[in-house]
């Protein structure tokens, strides 16, 4: 019998989605108020105790703990070592990484990094999360360095698929670096973590549907597919102790398209015969990823009207087909993005259970989205301040929203750096997160000296550029 499986997700959470953006510093000091339990006062006066939350009603957050790739050390006994060390520390719980105690020798030796994530989701009003509210969750995981491996096509032109063991280092990071709306992320985690749990515990597909196929559509540039590959990272970080390996499946939808007519609907039967043959050993987790879906599962009723070929009809049930046979395995998740969901068959678009829409970033996520380019071009030197002294800190936007209305609080420089850094995101309505990425780069393009830039004037160049960008993406 497997062992449970360990889910870090509140099935029944009594808090509102908020947006994923970090809104504070890591690790803050918990309030003055302190809970019984670590109280110096063996007798402390009703007036000084707050009641800590009772057990039911505590918040699981997850805690994701890295280690060094030549770590030998058990996870179990990581596990342990880092629930003794938050228990000790009395800290609130924010989004960010938690600085390991310089005593703490034993996981100072094993671990790289200790993440606290996703709180975001379940902070209410932007207020902290105290320790006493908190029941941690800890993951401990090591990152596999191997890249990804290919199966030949068979005119050995195309590979068919890319294959990752999870989790990768390729993907490391790349979870917290997506911005998007309010909840959306948090939507996927509790789906998958649903999904699975429901078929674990033999609910009957009879009465309660559910396929494990998730649909991100939404126009080009808007990092569907890398959500995909987060997502994918992410839960193979929160079930390993469930799954002791897991696989990412990336297919190549133009590989299965044959010059021989009828030969496609069997390339796609060959292709998920080899993903079922993965998904037979039940301590693998395995995703598949159909990116740009609609190449595969094109409407049939363009087929019959003639406007596309009539192989494509066979294509799109061979599809349909081998996703009925995959349903019958508990631990196998197919996650598909789309660019064009009008040309994409109903009967497919039907069978996903979340079908969720990937729009250009808000002006919360534009700003999030420079603001951590500003911060990467900060820490490597390639952009300096003028004061000298430590690098400035852009504030988050929540705290810049806040600042506005009390700047005498700000100090001036930080102030004046993220009012315009804001300026570019009001500016950049309408870009897609792949060109927001690449705009800090082509404002360094354009300074003068690239040599040497220092922030404020970066800042100016980088809203020129961005109203060149948009002037040419509008023809």
């Amino acid at each position: 019998m497997s062992a449970p499986m360990e889910i870090s997700f509140d099935p029944h959470p009594s808090h509102p989605a908020l947006p994923a953006f970090p809104s504070s510093p890591p690790l803050e000091p918990a309030a003055a108020a302190t809970p019984p339990a670590v109280s110096s006062s063996p007798q402390p006066s009703a007036e000084a105790v707050v009641a800590p939350t009772p057990p039911d009603d505590k918040v699981l957050v997850s805690v994701e703990v890295l280690l060094h790739a030549t770590s030998t050390a058990r996870a179990e006994d990581v596990r342990a070592a880092v629930e003794r060390m938050l228990e000790s520390r009395s800290l609130s719980y924010v989004d960010g990484p938690v600085q390991i105690p310089p005593d703490n020798s034993f996981l100072l030796e094993h671990v790289k990094r200790i993440q606290i994530c996703d709180t975001d989701e379940l902070i209410e009003n932007h207020k902290i999360l105290l320790f006493w509210q908190v029941k941690p969750v800890v993951h401990v995981f090591q990152l596999n360095e191997d890249g990804p491996g290919g199966e030949p096509s068979e005119d050995d032109t195309l590979s068919s698929f890319n294959e990752w063991a999870l989790p990768a280092k390729e993907f490391d990071g790349l979870w917290e670096s997506l911005l998007y709306e309010v909840g959306l992320k948090q939507r996927l985690l509790r789906y998958a973590a649903s999904a699975l749990l429901f078929t674990e515990r033999g609910v009957d597909p009879c009465l309660v549907s559910w396929n494990r196929i998730v649909l991100l559509h939404g126009p080009p540039g808007t990092g569907k597919t890398s959500l995909c590959k987060a997502l994918a990272q992410k839960l193979s970080i929160r079930f390993n102790s469930r799954y002791s390996m897991c696989q990412l499946i990336e297919v190549n939808a133009h590989s299965l398209f044959s010059k021989w007519f009828s030969e496609s609907g069997k390339l796609v039967a060959k292709l998920f015969q080899k993903i079922q043959e993965m998904v037979e050993e039940e301590s693998n987790l395995v995703f598949v990823l159909i990116d740009e879906v609609e190449s595969l599962a094109a409407a049939r009723q363009a087929a019959i009207s003639g406007s596309e070929p009539s192989d494509s009809i066979r294509v799109v049930n061979a599809l349909l087909t081998q996703m009925d046979k995959l349903k019958a395995w508990p631990n196998v998740i197919i996650l598909t993005t789309s660019n064009i969901t009008t040309a994409i068959d109903i009967a497919f678009v039907d069978r996903a259970d979340i079908k969720a829409y990937v729009g250009p970033p808000t002006l919360q996520a534009r700003y999030e989205i420079l603001r951590s380019c500003i911060d990467e071009l900060f820490r490597v030197g390639i952009l300096t301040y003028p004061q000298g002294g430590d690098l400035p800190c852009i504030l988050s936007y929540s705290t810049l929203q806040e600042k506005l209305h009390c700047p005498e609080a700000a100090e001036p420089h930080t102030l004046h750096l993220s009012k315009l850094l804001h300026e570019g995101a009001e500016l950049c309505d309408g870009l897609s997160g792949r060109s927001l990425r690449k705009l800090p780069f082509l404002a360094h393009a354009s300074v003068p000296n690239p040599s040497c830039c220092d922030a404020a004037s970066f800042m100016h160049t980088l809203i020129q550029t961005a109203r060149r960008e948009l002037l040419e993406s509008r023809g």
